[in-house]
């Protein structure tokens, strides 16, 4: 097989073929097509580009940044709006260049650019510069990015009638090829007709990817013949009136738009026959539901038109061409109006049609009997289209194969048995900034605002409330007159900040209300892909601004206070402060009448890890690993953090944390958690696997069966985490088939997913690219999900796409929890359910699971590693219809991070075919993975007795673990008798009076560090010349805070030897010469043991008294409870309080049976 030959920028650079690109990046190419079309007619024209970043078109400005050099080879301008209005006020500038004669160019066309909600805020702007008109060689092109279903936004929104409201005509493309054509046909428009002229961007076409015809002149424009026109032209001109431009308009400028939709057939007919008597008409990404609906009905054009169907794919939905519908609605009996959100298309047609003669039935939104049948809210999907068609048909006509396929579409929903056990939402990212600045003292609250804050409100913050873009604070403008809360913080982004926020701050100090704006300066907009900010703006500026505004008291809190010059200029007044204190700080702040702020000063995590990857921010050479021995489990790092990459460790001990150092950030924030299990690695770097090159243990590699795709479309659902490398799979595998020149369609649906959130990937591959109709899976159609996270694969919105008998399904086992885990300490990963899940799904045969993070993770040293490997590992199953070498051409191309991904793609195909001969190389390979230093979980009582006996030795001595040997045997015996067969109570007494045994004091903490063989994992985990730091807080040595807890302390690598000694030491452990012994900490937990031993007296009395079932359960919680106590110092303490409360309910139920009372 012959692969293309291509290079990434062909699709900004070649005139004309083929190239693979994605909607965005069509937009990109979409004005130096326009320039050259204009170069070869022999005009001189130029290009102007601005807008507002947001969901759908959130990555436009980032692309059109990445192409400046192919937008410089044009006169191309790209100046990023500081907001949405302004931004089409200067769009509006452009097309003024040349009316007086000072132009440069013979024209300027003009692309703007927002979401929605920017959309609606720039009402004014549009409708000022529509009646304005635009000039005879410019055009205004408006891009609508519509978030229906609210997947990145505060409102699910549909701006056509915006578009209606301003009298601007809209174009609806269905696809990434019609992005490109009606792009073109879009400013064609607005040149002859003088209005500006908008673009639907939906996330089905605009974020989508496919392979489409580049060539320069493959739309070809007809200019309406017989138009009456005014002698001076409908274009913009100076000085002109409100009056003439509203006339203008209505009278000949729509007029104009119809004829030239009627010239070009903008809308068309697509599928007829004589006998039509049903017609569709759809615009846009609902045109794909009815392709897919249609394809599921197995219904080819021929068999659809037998059935009496007729098909109209509007183009132009406002306003709607006349005679191109009546000609549509022409002998049809009735007409099905399949569109997303509110109604465009309908009334219009209602409209046109009312009163003919012969006039078909309309239904759309309602059915014949008025009842919903396409509901104005969230989407359509295709099952809704397909059922509501063919029900439509077969009122026409019975037909037995239509009525089957209508009935199996009716009985897809989610598989029988699939139960939602535990979702993946968005959460912070690991060291962002918003985990820090979001908290607020006890007793406050918080508004969020636009961006990542907003996701405060699903976390314990005191956090709830949002306003639209830059009124952050206003809402409590309105509600503090009439409120007994007396104060309010307010958070807001530094891009809503520069983009409007600053109005906002003005209104709250104009109206005296008592709020505290709390503004992120994270040097990035984080929520739309760490774009920097459209102009100037810097910590001092923003101070400087807020003081000019007339906020009196501004503080400043940063990760890192020293790092401004001596020179730095600040508004008087102004301090400056560790983020560590920020709690103190907005305590003082919450007390000052009128408006304040809290510049919050810290980089964005995500975007901190990407500027380093290109060398462009600093790196420090400093690690965080725990040492698990050490840790109690108790979760108070992931409290003092919030960060999702502390996750549990299960070992034999119980549940214990660890750092993943694959997606750490180094916000160092989780070393505040009061624990002594932290320790910090200066210097050196991870010690990365090396490099297997000795491929002698593998057998050659067949090259793996394909699915046949030369008569058939193949479906992938890519389902995953954000940020992981998920979409990374799908532009692989699609560049792969473009390089065969095969068909590929390519649908990310992510939303809020780039942070940590659920993403899944949408594929589809055919026979060439016109095969590929439409690309969102539906119910039922997929035929591999590889599932890179088994949280996501095992929900019920991925299973939805599967379907037992046709689809297989490759599940990664690793096992990650989700963000909530940083608030739920106890929080279990419910490996058992998701599996079940994904087997009632696709049944036993239809399942696979694979260890595919571990694996990855022990051979390339980076959990990012396992999703290509899982690729490999279904590729060489037979489950990718694409051959090998495409794959890896298309990762060669691709370019990042090439030799990793090469080396997980091939050991995936390795494992597929030998996995015994994997698992051996890595049970012989030393790796980085950082294994735990506690015991791996051991699987029989007798075990679990002996491992702490041993480690009790270690302790303290023989005696000492003899102790707990005796009582855990005595409740073993006692627990036979009473209850043959259980052992549930010994083995909680095991557990647990172990652990009250076992107290982490000085001299355990020191010996756990230097004797437990945690040096030497260090010493495995990383190479190179470092130093170790310990994070403490010995209670003779610490200082307290203002909430009278110690605060921790950095220890260097001196203390080691002092770890050494004190270690020896532990034979003082209780004698008078036991100078930590004396501490109320130390009281506390010899009394817990003793406490303990009492309990388990009370419990063996009451089981040998009576053999109640209900008694050995009320025994088992009982002596359950020391794990509940966790942690150290004030952490431990505050455990304590609901053990104490429960042990009192469960002694007294045990108390209270007749069977404990004293013998007659």
């Amino acid at each position: 097989m012959t692969l293309r030959t291509l290079a990434l920028d062909d699709k900004y650079t070649l005139a004309e073929g083929r190239v693979f690109i994605t909607g965005t990046q069509a937009l990109v190419r979409l004005p130096m097509t326009q320039r050259l079309r204009d170069r070869s007619r022999g005009h001189d024209t130029a290009g102007y580009i601005s807008g507002y970043r947001g969901s759908p078109l959130g990555g436009l400005d980032d692309q059109l940044g990445k192409a400046r050099k192919h937008l410089a080879a044009h006169p191309l301008v790209f100046v990023p709006g500081v907001n949405e209005e302004l931004a089409a006020t200067a769009v509006w500038g452009s097309q003024q260049a040349e009316i007086g004669g000072e132009g440069k160019y013979d024209g300027v066309f003009a692309l703007w650019y927002g979401k929605g909600p920017g959309v609606d805020r720039s009402g004014d702007a549009f409708r000022h510069g529509n009646l304005a008109g635009s000039s005879k060689l410019g055009g205004v092109l408006v891009l609508l990015g519509d978030d229906h279903t609210c997947e990145s936004s505060t409102t699910c929104h549909q701006s056509e009638f915006a578009m209606v409201d301003a009298m601007i005509p809209v174009l609806s493309p269905a696809g990434v090829q019609e992005i490109l054509d009606f792009g073109v046909i879009g400013w064609a428009l607005s040149r002859y007709s003088g209005c500006w002229v908008a673009m639907k961007c939906v996330k089905d076409t605009v974020e989508a990817t496919g392979s489409i015809d580049v060539d320069v002149h493959r739309v070809r424009i007809a200019i309406p013949e017989g138009m009456d026109l005014p002698a001076d032209g409908l274009h913009i001109r100076q000085p002109d009136t409100p009056h003439a431009q509203e006339a203008r308009l209505h009278r000949h400028k729509l007029g104009a738009v119809r004829a030239f939709a009627r010239a070009n057939r903008i809308d068309r007919t697509l599928i007829d026959g004589p006998a039509a008597k049903l017609g569709v008409i759809t615009h846009g990404k609902s045109y794909l539901d009815v392709l897919q609906a249609l394809d599921d009905l197995h219904l080819s054009q021929p068999a659809a038109a037998a059935l009496g169907l007729r098909l109209y794919k509007v183009g132009m939905p406002w306003p709607l061409e006349p005679e191109g519908a009546a000609d549509f609605a022409a002998g049809l009996q009735k007409i099905l109006v399949v569109e997303e959100k509110r109604s465009l298309i309908e009334f219009q047609l209602k409209e046109q049609l009312y009163g003919r003669r012969d006039a078909p039935a309309i239904v759309g939104k309602q059915d014949e009997n008025g009842r919903a049948l396409f509901q104005p809210e969230m989407a359509l999907d295709s099952n809704q289209v397909a059922i509501a068609i063919a029900e439509r048909l077969l009122a026409l006509g019975d037909n037995e194969a239509l009525r089957r396929r209508v009935d199996e579409i009716r009985a897809r929903r989610t598989p029988r048995g699939v139960i939602d056990i535990v979702s993946r939402s968005f959460y912070f990212c690991s060291g962002c900034p918003h985990s820090s600045s979001t908290v607020v003292p006890e007793g406050s609250k918080a508004y969020a605002g636009i961006g990542c804050s907003w996701m405060a409100q699903a976390m314990d913050r005191a956090t709830t409330g949002y306003t639209q873009m830059g009124a952050e604070g206003m809402s409590w403008v309105g509600e503090a007159p009439f409120s007994r809360r007396r104060h309010m913080f307010q958070n807001i982004g530094d891009g809503t900040y520069f983009h409007s926020g600053l109005l906002a701050i003005r209104a709250a100090v104009a109206a005296g209300t008592n709020i505290t704006y709390k503004i992120l300066f994270n040097d990035a907009v984080a929520m739309t892909g760490g774009q920097r900010h459209d102009g100037p703006l810097d910590v001092p500026a923003i101070a400087h601004q807020v003081r000019a505004e007339g906020v009196r008291r501004i503080a400043v809190v940063s990760d890192e206070p020293h790092k401004y010059p001596a020179a730095t200029a600040w508004p008087a007044g102004l301090t400056i402060h560790h983020r560590d204190a920020i709690d103190e700080v907005q305590r003082e702040l919450r007390e000052i009448e009128g408006a304040s702020a809290l510049i919050y000063d810290q980089t964005c995590a995500a975007e901190k890890r990407r500027r380093r990857k290109r060398g462009a921010f600093p790196d420090p050479a400093r690690r965080v690993v725990i040492n698990d021995l050490v840790c109690e489990g108790c979760g108070d790092c992931g409290v003092q953090s919030n960060c999702v990459s502390v996750q549990p460790l299960e070992t034999e001990f119980g549940r214990k944390r660890s750092i993943d150092q694959s997606s750490c950030n180094k916000d160092y924030s989780c070393v505040k958690g009061f624990c002594p299990s932290f320790v910090s690695v200066l210097g050196g770097s991870l010690r990365k696997p090396q490099r297997v090159t000795d491929a002698a243990a593998f057998a050659a590699l067949p090259e793996p069966a394909r699915p046949p795709i030369d008569q058939r479309v193949y479906s992938i659902l890519v389902a995953g985490m954000g940020g992981t490398g998920v979409v990374t799979i799908g532009a692989i595998l699609g560049m792969a088939a473009h390089l065969e020149g095969r068909g590929c369609g390519l649908l990310d649906m992510a939303g809020l997913a780039q942070k940590g959130g659920s993403v899944w990937s949408h594929l589809r591959f055919g026979p060439t690219p016109d095969s590929i109709k439409t690309i969102r899976i539906a119910a039922g159609g997929a035929d591999l999900i590889l599932g890179c996270d088994m949280i996501v694969a095992g929900h019920s919105k991925t299973l939805a796409a599967a379907r037992r008998g046709r689809t297989r399904m490759l599940v990664n086992t690793q096992e990650t929890m989700p963000g909530d885990f940083a608030r739920d300490a106890d929080m279990r990963y419910p490996r058992g359910g998701l599996r079940g899940n994904v087997r009632a799904a696709v049944g036993d045969e239809g399942a696979e699971f694979v260890d595919a993070g571990r694996i990855a993770t022990a051979l390339m040293g980076d959990s990012i590693a396992a999703n290509m490997f899982m690729l490999g590992f279904a590729c060489q199953r037979g489950l990718i219809p694409l051959a090998v070498a495409s794959i890896e051409a298309a990762i060669a191309l691709n370019g990042a991070a090439e030799q990793m991904n090469q080396d997980a793609f091939l050991w995936g195909r390795r494992a597929a075919l030998d996995p015994e001969a994997v698992e051996r190389l890595l049970a012989s390979a030393r790796t980085s993975a950082g294994d735990a230093v506690s015991p791996l979980p051991v699987k029989s009582l007798d075990e679990a007795i002996a491992s702490r006996r041993a480690f009790l030795v270690g302790y303290q001595d023989e005696a000492y673990a003899q102790r707990y040997v005796d009582l855990v045997e005595r409740v073993r015996a006692v627990e036979a008798r009473a209850f043959a067969g259980r052992s549930t109570l010994t083995e909680a007494a095991a557990r647990c009076y172990f652990k009250l045994l076992a107290i982490k004091d000085e001299y355990e903490v020191a010996r756990l560090h230097v004797q437990s063989g945690f040096l030497d994992r260090v010493s495995r985990q990383f190479e190179g010349s470092y130093r170790l730091v310990f994070h403490l807080a010995p209670p003779l040595l610490s200082r307290r805070d203002a909430k009278g807890e110690l605060k921790k302390r950095e220890f260097g690598p001196w203390v080691i030897p002092v770890f050494r000694i004190l270690a020896k030491l532990r034979f003082l452990r209780g004698t008078a010469f036991d100078v930590f012994g004396y501490t109320a900490e130390r009281r506390m937990e010899r009394s817990l043991i003793r406490r303990y031993e009492d309990s388990i007296d009370a419990i063996l009395l009451a089981l040998e008294r009576s053999r109640d079932a209900s008694q050995h359960d009320a025994a088992v919680a009982l002596a359950s409870l020391p794990e509940q106590i966790r942690g150290y110092g004030h952490v431990r303490a505050r455990s304590l309080e609901p053990v104490r409360e429960r042990e009192r309910e469960l002694l007294d139920a045990l108390r209270r049976t007749p069977v404990l009372s004293p013998p007659a």
